[in-house]
């Protein structure tokens, strides 16, 4: 949602149980499909967010179009617009995410070329590799992604060895963190103590974060209500997980790694 900025879009199902529900599409073999462009020239996508966009663009692909607009704080309570829908009916590929309210109406809207792609919007590292890969394998855009994908490596780990030169008093920094901005703790090689979100937190929840004794409190800026642990000394940090118009997902890494570095720092 998530994720960073709007995150997170809900369907039918409730947030938490979607949490649990494996948003990578299974049955994709990563292969290119008989619509995939010849050429290695990226296929004409539309993409429910940015978030979506970024990988898409990651995996090779030129012509993405979005349908929540980046200034769109909460894009899950997004209604399409009737344009919306036909820029679907003229893709080759349809990507969303599960927890996307409004991606039932895009599929619906996709023509009977356009392949719909269910993608797990997670910014881990991993994850970020194996989606880009599994895009470009259906994209036929390999050698695309895979240039991307060192130049993803490498500034990945620049922006993790600094992060962590700031740690305080150099220990890790011990952290809770919102269920969809984990890898802000990856990324900062932080000692996570306990998640919480997507759902409210009450008021046992609240107690049992705050018997945890974090330093630091890794929230997302997109869901974030407000101060985590009132009345606590731990420092919070708002994660931003979604990418903006340029559709580039390295920024999101940038950004972040700034506002932890300047978080460890101040300690």
């Amino acid at each position: 949602m998530a994720f960073g900025r709007h995150v997170f879009r809900a369907g039918a199902l409730t947030l938490g149980a979607l949490l649990l529900t494996a948003c990578g599409s299974s049955g994709d073999t990563g292969s290119a499909p008989s619509n995939a462009p010849a050429g290695g020239e990226g296929p004409t996508v539309v993409a429910a967010t940015s978030w979506e966009g970024a990988f898409a663009k990651a995996a090779g692909a030129s012509k993405v179009t979005v349908i929540v607009p980046p200034s769109i704080k909460h894009a899950p309570d997004y209604d399409p617009k009737p344009s919306d829908l036909a820029a679907v009916a003229s893709a080759q590929y349809l990507l969303y995410a599960p927890f996307e309210g409004f991606a039932g109406k895009l599929k619906e809207a996709a023509g009977s070329t356009a392949k719909p792609v269910e993608l797990n919007l997670d910014n881990a590292k991993d994850n970020v590799e194996k989606e880009v890969r599994r895009l470009a394998g259906m994209f036929g855009t390999q050698a695309a992604a895979e240039k991307w994908i060192t130049g993803f490596q490498q500034e990945y780990d620049r922006l993790s060895a600094d992060v962590k030169k700031a740690w305080p008093g150099g220990k890790q920094p011990q952290v809770i963190e919102q269920a969809f901005v984990r890898f802000a703790a990856q990324l900062s090689g932080s000692t996570v103590l306990a998640t919480f979100g997507p759902e409210p937190v009450t008021a046992s929840k609240l107690a049992e974060l705050s018997a945890k004794n974090p330093q630091y409190v890794f929230d997302n800026e997109a869901m974030t209500t407000g101060t985590v642990l009132p009345g606590t000394p731990a420092k919070q940090v708002n994660v931003v997980n979604f990418p903006g118009e340029d559709l580039d997902l390295l920024p999101v890494y940038r950004n972040n790694a700034k506002l932890l570095t300047d978080a460890f720092a101040g300690a």
